[in-house]
């Protein structure tokens, strides 16, 4: 049986190296294509992720406890002390993104969203009075005017909460939740803002997420009503990589090496007749916000390496002390449903307008330092305190997301229209599609699959710049998806073909 916490680094091995083609079919010849292979790693980008500092997300998570209580219903209170309080965090958060702009000559368009949530009318309703909310955003600008308008976003919330939705004065550090993930937008914004891409990214911190998801559902509607064309959404919440005592080291069940990528397999926004055709395809796994998830991935693969060392054996252990052995780089692990068992977060609101959006978030939450009053019992100490934080950590989930976002900001758009064509009953699979709206005359394509009861995209096959590819594989079998590239190797996420009769 594996170990809990070798678990993640198997799936790492499984995602991202040839070892998946060598374990998972050893008992039968894989369809023909080539085994998928990490895209080369773009020096500018691999520059700007050298630039992510534990220090500089520390201060940031630090500034943000220093508020108090970030509670969302406290924008409205009169008696707060100076600098607590949520309105004093969106002041700080929008003056960052501003000190961010002016360090690259303005590069970023730094707007605030204010608008006021109503009263609930359910009866365990958490906002019970109009209340104003805030998203604090900034822009960088596409510099392709032919793909410019194409956006991929990343976020977390910077409201937090005690024990009390409704305590608006008491300490509510928030550190984990989700000062973390605010951190991590912050320094994406921070280390990518110098890098000239040829589509748009948006950098957020949304309120009003503990009350409801409030905050992220206005932007989403925006997003929706403006008819921006946004490609991926990156949901940062709860990833301090919760540092208790006693939790990080064998037979625990946190571990550092691993963040959590969860994505819906059935569109939120399905209609009853896509409802049947994803049933009849047999496409459960395949939403674009799971496409983008293995996209994630493969960025991680790039980016991130496992390296060997010599280490001493685990507990129990029979080897050799002196064995080389694998040491898993840090690594996303794929969790296939929409968020956490009965919870949900702000990626939600994008899945619920159509989006591909997912959440990261660490590999085992504690309960005790998530809306909690600061408190001591039974020596157990209660509270989203600061000392909690793994700072490390956090540097690592922002590189991940600084590198995903650099990536599909640098790739082609998404190849449009994909078919698999379905006049002929036979064991072929062709598959057609058009070019991404904007893409570059460089762009090339290719169509991948995976056997049905595989995680991710294990095969692929180059269509170089043509716009169809007819591949002698049963259609029965695999799953198939095309993606756009670029010389450099950079990859959109894959779209998943629609059945179409010639």
């Amino acid at each position: 049986m594996i170990a809990r916490s070798a678990r993640p680094a198997l799936s790492h091995l499984l995602a991202t190296s040839a070892f998946a083609c060598t374990l998972l079919h050893a008992q039968q010849p894989l369809p023909t294509g080539k085994p998928i292979t990490p895209a080369p790693a773009d020096p500018v980008i691999a520059a700007a992720l050298a630039q992510v500092s534990p220090d500089h997300i520390k201060a940031t998570i630090t500034k943000l406890v220093s508020f108090n209580n970030r509670s969302t219903l406290s924008s409205l209170d009169t008696d707060l002390a100076p600098n607590t309080g949520v309105n004093a965090a969106a002041d700080w958060i929008e003056s960052e993104f501003k000190s961010i702009s002016a360090a690259c000559s303005n590069c970023l368009q730094v707007k605030r969203d204010t608008f006021t949530e109503p009263a609930g009318t359910a009866p365990n309703a958490r906002i019970t009075k109009p209340t104003k909310i805030s998203n604090v955003y900034a822009i960088l600008h596409g510099t392709d005017p032919a793909q410019a308008a194409r956006m991929v976003l990343v976020t977390g919330h910077y409201d937090s909460r005690n024990s009390k939705n409704e305590n608006t004065h008491d300490p509510a550090p928030g550190a984990n939740d989700d000062a973390s993930g605010v951190a991590v937008s912050l320094e994406s914004a921070r280390v990518l803002s110098k890098l000239k891409l040829p589509s748009t990214i948006v950098f957020v911190a949304v309120a009003g997420e503990e009350q409801g998801l409030n905050g992220s559902a206005h932007l989403a509607k925006l997003a929706r009503a403006e008819n921006w064309q946004l490609e991926a959404v990156l949901n940062n919440d709860i990833v301090g990589g919760d540092t208790t005592p006693g939790n990080s080291t064998p037979p625990n069940i946190q571990d550092k090496t691993t963040v959590r990528v969860f994505s819906e397999g059935i569109p939120a926004n399905a209609t009853p007749e896509q409802l049947r055709a994803i049933e009849t395809l047999g496409a459960e796994g395949d939403s674009p916000s799971r496409e983008l998830a293995r996209t994630i991935v493969d960025v991680g693969a790039t980016y991130f390496h496992p390296t060997s060392q010599h280490a001493p054996n685990p507990p129990g252990s029979r080897v050799h002390n002196n064995l080389m052995r694998m040491v898993p780089a840090f690594h996303p692990v794929l969790i296939f449903r929409r968020d956490r068992f009965l919870r949900g977060g702000d990626h939600t609101s994008f899945n619920q307008e159509g989006f591909a959006a997912v959440r990261f978030t660490e590999w085992t939450e504690n309960f005790d330092h998530q809306h909690q009053d600061v408190r001591t019992e039974n020596n157990t100490q209660f509270g989203d305190l600061l000392r909690y934080v793994d700072f490390s950590y956090v540097a690592n989930v922002a590189r991940l997301n600084a590198a995903t976002l650099a990536t599909l900001a640098s790739a082609p758009g998404q190849p449009q229209n994909v078919r698999i064509l379905t006049t002929a009953l036979d064991n072929n699979t062709e598959l057609t599609w058009q070019p991404p709206v904007g893409a570059p005359a460089n762009t090339t394509y290719e169509v991948v699959f995976r056997e049905t009861d595989q995680p991710v995209w294990t095969d692929s096959e180059s269509a170089g710049s043509a716009l169809s590819l007819k591949l002698a594989i049963s259609k029965d079998n695999v799953v198939f998806a095309v993606r756009s590239v670029d010389p450099a190797g950079h990859r959109s996420a894959a779209v998943l073909p629609t059945p179409q009769r010639k």
